[in-house]
């Protein structure tokens, strides 16, 4: 069965979908999957040139918009969509990033610093902003990326380790915080993705070890999905065949 054949079992009609970093390789293959799934979905961005690269036959059901979650802005995101749609019901958060090949001294403070904004601080603004408004509706789907490499370190990967496992246990936390509200607060772990970036980085892998972005977003869809509605504060590994 292809992975087309797979998401459309889902019917996300009248869902409100907001995916950050939804225009880079796996952002656009969840974003893809939501929206043949009849979701509306709303893909944030941070780069001028991810712009173009979401591709779907069904673009009136997207909305682009540029932030830096990172950064306090993210209010004015959640801000737009609510005062367009009147509800968020899914946030999946597909910001992050990697520094890696690094002896921790070798590590200066600013690329430590980097990942924890990008993979750490960055899920906590959007939950934050978020979450206070799936509370008061009672209904919530919230999904990170977060990575293997938050369960176990390997070495030269200490600033990415770190920030993937603390995402791990914000993930925790605020399923237990909102688990009264219907709100499902979840995780995905995976390691290397099948990216063209990733193949250029590594040319001589086994791609076919790789797990691959459409894969990756049926399990999303199935963490946002209600047949998930009694999964909350999991990790959930999607580590491929490595």
């Amino acid at each position: 069965m292809d992975n087309h054949s797979n998401n459309i079992k889902y019917d996300f009609s009248n869902r409100i979908v907001l995916v950050t970093g939804g225009t880079g390789a796996l952002g656009s293959s969840i974003t893809k999957a939501f929206v043949e799934s009849n979701a509306t979905v709303i893909s944030s961005y941070v780069y001028d040139r991810e712009e173009p690269s979401t591709q779907t036959e069904n673009k009136s059901s997207i909305q682009l918009i540029k932030a830096d979650i990172t950064k306090e802005e993210v209010d004015r995101l959640v801000s737009t969509v609510m005062d367009k749609y009147g509800h968020i019901d899914i946030l999946v958060n597909v910001v992050g990033g990697y520094i890696g090949a690094k002896s921790i001294v070798k590590l200066d403070e600013k690329e430590w610093d980097l990942m924890m904004a990008m993979n750490l601080k960055s899920a906590f603004l959007i939950s934050k902003h978020v979450t206070k408004h799936m509370v008061a509706s009672k209904y919530g789907k919230i999904i990170h990326i977060s990575s293997k490499k938050g369960l176990h370190a390997e070495g030269s990967d200490s600033a990415y380790a770190a920030s993937k496992s603390g995402l791990i246990r914000l993930v925790e936390s605020l399923s237990e915080e909102t688990k009264e509200s219907n709100i499902n607060v979840n995780c995905i772990m995976p390691i290397i993705i099948d990216t063209q970036a990733n193949r250029k980085a590594m040319p001589n892998a086994d791609f076919n070890k790789w797990v691959k972005p459409d894969d990756l977003a049926n399990v999303v869809l199935f963490l946002s999905s209600e047949e998930a509605k009694t999964i909350t504060g999991a990790a959930i590994p999607t580590f491929g065949v490595l």
